[in-house]
C-alpha cells in the first residue's frame, strides 16, 4: 500500500514564485485556502499505527508551484478554469502567474515530471516485490466551496471516498467505508470523484487498485488552514484501519 499526500506543503520554491503575481499576504491566503494541512500528519500517524506500515509518497512542494494530480494537457476540464497541472488562476479566478508557456514548462520539468516519474516507480515497485499496488489518496477539502469547483453544488460529507470504475474494487470501497463510518455521512464521488493512478497504469493494470480519501477539513482543524483539533488522531487511526484491512 502507498498513502499518497500531493496537497499538504505550502513551500514555493524562488523559480515559481518570481513568476506569482499575488502579494505576500495574498499568496498566503491562497496557500491557506488551497493546502490540505495536516494530511501529511494524518498518513505519518496512520502508517505509525497500522500494524502493517504502508509507504508513504509525500509531495514536498505546494500545489501552486504544480499540482500533481491534473493532467498537462487538454483533456483536463480544469485547466479550462486556469487551475490545470500549473495553476493559472486562482482558487477565487484571480490571475495567479503569467501565463509564460516557456515559465510553464519549466516548471513540468522541474517539478511535474520528475514526481510522475517517481511516483511510477513507487508502484512499479509494489507490483515487482508484492504483485500489486494498493493507492490511497489522502486529502481534505473546505466547508464551503470554493468559487473554482466545478460542482459545487454536490454534498459536502465528513468523508468523500473518489473511487475509479476500473481501478476501485468493491472490497477496497467496502473496506474505506467501515474504516471511517465512525465519522456519519461518508459519500462516494461527492463533492470531488476519482483517485490517482500513474498513467503508465491507468485504465491498463488491474492490479494497481486506488481510492481517495477526501476529509472535510472543518471535522479536524480551524479553517482555512490554522491548528488541528483531537479529530486529526481519530482520523489516523480510521486511515490505519483501512491499511491494515488491505493485508490478508
Amino acid at each position: 500500500m502507498i498513502l499518497h499526500v500531493p496537497h499538504a506543503s505550502t513551500r514555493i520554491d524562488d523559480d515559481a514564485r518570481r513568476r506569482i503575481r499575488l502579494t505576500d499576504r495574498a499568496l498566503a491566503r491562497e496557500i491557506a485556502l488551497l493546502t490540505d494541512a495536516h494530511t501529511d500528519v494524518i498518513a505519518a500517524r496512520a502508517a505509525a499505527a497500522a500494524h502493517h506500515e504502508p509507504c508513504r509518497f509525500v509531495n514536498l512542494v505546494s500545489r501552486l508551484v504544480v499540482d500533481p494530480e491534473r493532467f498537462p494537457d487538454e483533456r483536463e476540464e480544469m485547466r479550462a478554469a486556469g487551475m490545470g497541472a500549473v495553476y493559472t488562476r486562482t482558487s477565487h479566478g484571480e490571475q495567479l502567474r503569467d501565463t509564460d508557456e516557456a515559465h510553464i514548462e519549466h516548471l513540468l520539468d522541474t517539478y511535474y515530471r520528475p514526481y510522475a516519474a517517481a511516483m511510477t516507480s513507487a508502484v512499479d515497485e509494489r507490483l515487482a516485490a508484492t504483485g500489486r499496488a494498493v493507492v490511497v489518496d489522502v486529502h481534505s477539502y473546505p466547508s464551503r466551496a470554493l468559487p473554482y469547483e466545478l460542482h459545487a453544488d454536490r454534498p459536502r460529507p465528513a468523508i468523500c471516498l473518489g473511487t475509479d470504475p476500473f481501478h476501485t474494487p468493491p472490497g477496497l470501497l467496502a473496506a474505506a467505508r467501515d474504516a471511517f463510518a465512525g465519522f456519519g455521512d461518508v459519500a462516494e464521488n461527492a463533492p470531488f470523484a476519482g483517485c490517482y493512478v500513474p498513467l503508465k497504469h491507468y485504465g491498463r493494470t488491474g492490479a494497481v487498485t486506488a481510492i481517495m480519501i477526501e476529509i472535510r477539513r472543518d471535522t479536524y482543524l480551524h479553517e482555512p488552514g490554522g491548528p488541528p483539533t483531537d479529530a486529526l488522531d481519530t482520523l489516523a487511526a480510521a486511515l490505519a484501519r483501512l491499511v491494515d484491512a488491505m493485508y490478508p
